[in-house]
């Protein structure tokens, strides 16, 4: 029975995950900075890859303890090699490449994103065609994956990650970072009140930069008035707008690309009603949905991911560099 230990460290969660080639999980423990972070209304690079550093020995012990192996026991080492924060993802490496080369292991550099679209293998197999929705902070991508080995980017944002947006629209309203949770809890007590624009682009790409100046600007003008924002009906008349451009282009996207399977990645993905808005509108294809604790980043994203590379003896050697813009094609 095959076994890969991985570690993700990409942006400020450190973690490490031990899983079979069953796809049991066998250990898996993340560590979050967020609470750091969130003084600084974001992620800070420099402070997050020093804490990778404090944390990565002990993340990586605890995950060997919790799955009662040895690192003699696992088949490969796993890391995310991209993309991601330059600091924090060589801290990752490191331990990775350090644990493969004192154990002899295999070193398997995974993907990210791809990571985001293979846990949902731990809820149901995936069925090929599929279209994957990937919607994170840094990230909002419609990916045409053809196989396992195969994917293509088809739709991607021209500006902001939509949940980069979500941060902005947060900080305007003078709300706490990470904007995503807030701006989805105000809107659900929100009505329709204010009007915003419908981002227009043709294709299958993307643009929330109009659409979160727009909401500045309107903050600015019933400020300019003396007249309070309503934050609710604000963050509701966003949230619509945004999510129904990326469930309008998905829509798009699998006319073009007819798909046996649609899935929802990365950590937008907890947003209750874009996952909503998914059920109403997609239609005749598998939509599988992830779990909210797979949807934020993760060591056992990277092992389910990392079993593929396995599966294709696509290993690097100890002189790979680390890649923070790597593309989901590469």
């Amino acid at each position: 029975m095959k076994k890969i230990l991985a570690i993700e460290s990409s942006c400020d969660e450190t973690a490490c995950a031990i899983i079979d080639e069953d796809l049991n999980v066998l250990s898996s423990v993340v560590t979050s900075q967020i609470d750091v972070h969130s003084r600084f209304g974001g992620v800070i690079p420099e402070v997050a890859s020093r804490m990778h550093v404090e944390q990565i020995s002990t993340i990586v012990k605890s995950a060997v303890d919790e799955a009662n192996i040895s690192v003699d026991d696992v088949d490969a080492i796993a890391y995310t090699i991209g993309p991601g924060l330059i600091g924090s993802l060589h801290v990752g490496g490191i331990a990775a490449k350090s644990l493969a080369f004192f154990y002899n292991k295999p070193l398997i550099g995974v993907h990210h994103l791809k990571g985001h679209i293979f846990i949902n293998e731990l809820i149901k197999p995936l069925q090929y065609p599929m279209m994957a929705l990937v919607v994170s902070g840094g990230h909002t991508e419609l990916v045409y994956i053809e196989d396992d080995e195969h994917f293509k980017i088809i739709g991607t944002t021209l500006d902001d990650a939509i949940g980069e947006a979500y941060d902005k629209v947060a900080r305007v309203i003078h709300e706490a970072y990470p904007g995503g949770p807030v701006i989805d809890r105000l809107a659900k007590t929100g009505k329709k009140h204010y009007e915003l624009p419908t981002p227009k682009v043709d294709g299958l790409n993307f643009s929330f930069s109009g659409l979160k100046n727009a909401v500045l600007q309107l903050a600015r003008k019933q400020e300019a008035l003396g007249l309070e924002i309503d934050k609710n009906d604000l963050a509701y008349a966003f949230q619509e707008t945004a999510l129904k451009s990326l469930v309008k282009k998905t829509k798009l996207a699998l006319d073009m690309y007819p798909c046996k399977s649609v899935v929802l990645a990365g950590g937008v993905a907890c947003n209750s009603r874009l996952r909503e808005m998914m059920q109403e509108e997609i239609k005749d294809v598998d939509l599988i949905l992830p779990p909210l604790k797979y949807c934020t980043d993760n060591a056992l994203m990277i092992a389910v991911a990392a079993m593929h590379y396995y599966k294709h003896q696509k290993f690097v050697d100890f002189n790979a560099s680390s890649m923070p813009s790597m593309s989901i094609e590469d």
